[in-house]
């Protein structure tokens, strides 16, 4: 958003929001798969039954307290989709609002990741030279704190 602004506060943020993750999305994956990875998180080591068969891949316990109460397990759903423009729209607002965090869009050989957060987005990608030309396309989009924040 403009001015690093974190928040669309209205639909028409929202819109430039959406264009600019489907933007990037597009130059890394358009024409190929991608694998939608989203994250459950938990104090339960089981995968709770009404998320345990829509794409269920892994789980992986993230904090190893001695008390059972205070163990975090990240349960991970995977779902494999030829991309579109648009297609993951509505989890993408949903990332935008804050209500989805920590999803991950990568080709199938996990070469480049994309990302998105309320905010933003990080882009891993195989080769640094890679890496300079998006940011270098889409550089009235960075911030302009020092620190890139």
């Amino acid at each position: 958003m403009p001015d690093s602004k974190r928040y669309a506060e209205d639909e028409s943020e929202c819109t430039v929001v959406l264009e600019r993750y489907n933007t990037v999305l597009d130059e890394l994956f358009a024409g190929a798969d991608v694998y939608v990875i989203t994250p459950l998180w938990t104090t339960e080591a089981e995968v709770p039954r009404s998320q345990a068969v829509t794409g269920y891949w892994q789980s992986l316990l993230v904090e190893d307290d001695p008390d059972p109460a205070f163990r975090t397990y990240c349960h991970l759903f995977v779902a494999r989709r030829p991309w579109r423009r648009g297609c993951i729209d509505d989890l993408l607002r949903d990332i935008a609002d804050d209500k989805v965090a920590g999803v991950l869009i990568t080709d199938t050989r996990l070469l480049r990741i994309h990302h998105p957060y309320d905010g933003g987005a990080d882009v891993f990608l195989a080769t640094s030279e890679e890496r300079d030309r998006v940011r270098d396309r889409h550089a009235d989009w960075l911030s302009r704190h020092p620190l890139g924040l």
